[in-house]
């Protein structure tokens, strides 16, 4: 067997804000989780058991956020889930139909779409609803090491300054993950990587052994790192390990303007017969007359023009093998490259949000399954965990002192606080210490007085999210964003106003329970900034 050139750390964040609108027969936003388990998740868990079927030892990380794992098992959305799967399914076979007459350079795809609909159906159901179960399965047998992240996405630089609202969202994140995986997480995932300086100290005093920085962190660091991120790293004086995500190799899949996603031969995200067919046609499934993807998608990216070419499934597959080799020579050669300048195989980060792979990028998941198929078959690179690489280090890790980072455009804040959004922290800022207030002045209430406050504190939480600044930022769904801060935010104050007269809103506590039917372990008391 030959020396091992590099050693390869593949992290995945699966993530969807918390959408739950039972009140309605159906809501718009909710697709965002629906359109995610059809094209994301569920073909993710499919080629993952496929590799466990045929022996491929594969590994890597995914973490999966508290909000997420929380919709992916409420009953509610998964009956809700299987509606819009089965019309998904109807639509398919009435798509089979209508290209078969009308346009035989979309047939294929047509019959892809239902098929691939009828087996997600098959794996839903296989695991009575809960897709947990299955990635839960697949980290028993050792291909995957399951992370947690904060209770509600929160980028936790903005919030700083309210040590105790940092220590909730980990800590919350961590009870979390271990009510839907049962083990205790040695990573932690930090929202968007959004580092600063003594977070580490958050992070070992909740048993985190890692989590992940973003790529530029060395180059503004306080001292001099020689590895340059290319071991793990300790973080200031802590015990938890720092694993720098690799900028080079990661836009080679990463780049929204020359990654390999913008491949012209690739399918094209944006066209959609959800826009294209007649409204009278498409109507059923869509959202009454607002039009919206409905995944059936024929066209290829072809480049900046309007008229595209039909897709081609088999020339798809051929540059995704080209691709994912591609991508292999790169990591090879970036392990040849480290190794011989310092003498130890390199540990290579590689950080991506899992909803790239499938639905934004609809060869993604394939590109994974040769990705790791070809490391397994190639002696020189090995793709292993970061906790793995932390019980076999071959050497000891550098002290490094870091200024704040993220991934985001910029590589700080710029995404979560900038004009559009910026308003948002005065009040999010003052609700924490109007919580921390609460808590002070009554701490360990049970019955209706805990539950009030409990309630106050998940609705803050929820309002940390960092879903709302960026969408404001992204300019997509403001008002919907504005709306869940201010709902948020507005629930808060009921509880404040309430309990300044030492009094239960037993009425609106029930029904706020039921609307936002999350963090069943939280406790108002861990914002008692006196403990």
């Amino acid at each position: 067997m030959s020396k091992t050139i590099g050693k390869v750390n593949l992290i995945l964040h699966a993530h969807s804000p918390y959408v739950r609108h039972l009140e309605y027969d159906k809501f718009l936003e909710e697709d965002w989780l629906f359109e995610s388990l059809n094209e994301t998740y569920i073909p993710l868990l499919r080629m993952l058991e496929k590799l466990d079927n045929e022996n491929v030892d594969y590994h890597l990380s995914i973490s999966f956020s508290p909000t997420l794992c929380t919709m992916l098992t409420d009953e509610a959305l998964q009956e809700r889930f299987m509606g819009y799967m089965l019309s998904r399914l109807e639509l398919g076979q009435k798509e089979e139909d209508r290209c078969l007459r009308e346009a035989p350079e979309f047939a294929e795809m047509a019959i892809y779409y239902r098929r691939t609909i009828e087996k997600n159906l098959e794996t839903y159901e296989k695991y009575e609803r809960n897709i947990l179960t299955g990635f839960k399965q697949l980290a028993v047998k050792g291909h995957l090491e399951l992370v947690a992240t904060a209770a509600s996405n929160c980028y936790l630089p903005l919030y700083k300054n309210h040590r105790k609202a940092v220590v909730a969202q980990v800590k919350l994140g961590i009870k979390e993950h271990l009510r839907f995986f049962g083990q205790m997480p040695k990573g932690f995932w930090l929202p968007e990587c959004g580092y600063y300086s003594s977070l580490e100290d958050v992070l070992e005093e909740n048993g985190i052994k890692w989590t992940l920085l973003a790529s530029h962190c060395i180059l503004s660091a306080k001292n001099r790192i020689d590895s340059a991120g290319y071991q793990p790293i300790k973080l200031a004086n802590s015990r938890t390990a720092g694993f720098v995500r690799d900028w080079s190799l990661t836009n080679l899949v990463w780049s929204n303007s020359h990654g390999y996603p913008c491949d012209q031969d690739y399918r094209e995200f944006y066209r959609d017969i959800g826009y294209d067919l007649p409204l009278d046609y498409v109507r059923p499934y869509i959202h009454d007359d607002v039009r919206v993807f409905t995944g059936f998608k024929y066209w290829a990216i072809t480049g900046k023009t309007n008229q595209k070419k039909p897709y081609s499934m088999e020339t798809a597959k051929e540059k995704t093998k080209l691709h994912a080799e591609n991508f292999l020579y790169h990591l090879r050669r970036k392990g040849i490259l480290i190794s011989s300048e310092t003498g130890n195989a390199p540990v290579i980060n590689l950080g991506f949000d899992a909803e790239l792979f499938g639905h934004r990028w609809f060869e993604g998941i394939g590109f994974l399954e040769k990705v790791l198929r070809g490391v397994v078959e190639d002696n020189g690179l090995e793709f292993t965990t970061p906790y793995k690489c932390l019980c076999n280090m071959e050497v000891e890790p550098e002290t490094a002192f870091l200024n704040d980072s993220s991934w985001g455009s910029g590589g700080y804040s710029d995404v979560w606080l900038d004009g559009s959004n910026a308003w948002i922290y005065r009040h999010t800022h003052r609700a924490i210490e109007a919580l921390e207030e609460l808590a002070i002045r009554f701490p360990d209430q049970t019955s209706l007085k805990g539950r009030f406050l409990n309630q106050a504190a998940r609705e803050v939480m929820l309002a940390m999210a960092s879903d709302w600044p960026y969408i404001m930022h992204d300019k997509t769904s403001v008002s919907y964003a504005e709306k869940r801060l201010r709902n948020h935010l507005g629930s808060f104050r009921v509880v404040y106003t309430n309990m300044c007269k030492n009094a239960v809103n037993t009425e609106w506590l029930i029904k706020a329970e039921r609307r936002n039917a999350i963090f069943p372990e939280m406790d108002y008391n861990i914002f008692n900034t006196e403990r």
